[in-house]
């Protein structure tokens, strides 16, 4: 009393799509390099120097937990980002994202200048 049913077994070499995720192929353009890359972290902060050439330093403002008193504390990290027109001023709030290093210290550029000082 044996079902004998046909089930197909996929030869060496052969396999249906849903058994393997297949592998993102890297397309040849501009298109296909952007898509392949990772998405870059983006930081929202305050310009607090602006004194180097096409470079100011981004104080970013983050929102910890203590890990043992579980009250939340401010961090501030400085950034140094790249402001390619020197348009960015002390006190501006600006929107930062991640890029190849660019100096010794600059990983960051400016992407947008969100609000003017007063």
């Amino acid at each position: 009393m044996t079902d004998t049913t046909d089930t197909q077994v996929p030869a060496a070499g052969e396999g249906s799509a849903s058994d393997q995720p297949e592998a993102p192929r890297a397309e040849s353009g501009a298109d296909g390099d952007r898509a392949a890359r990772k998405v870059r972290k983006v930081r929202e902060g305050t310009v607090v120097s602006n004194a180097m050439d096409k470079t100011v330093v981004v104080a970013v403002v983050d929102r910890v937990r203590h890990a043992k008193y579980n009250k939340f504390v401010l961090r501030t990290k400085k950034l140094y980002a790249h402001d390619e027109t020197n348009d960015a001023g002390v006190g501006d709030k600006v929107r930062v994202m991640e890029t190849r290093p660019l100096s010794k210290n600059k990983r960051w550029r400016i992407t947008d200048i969100l609000e003017r000082a007063k």
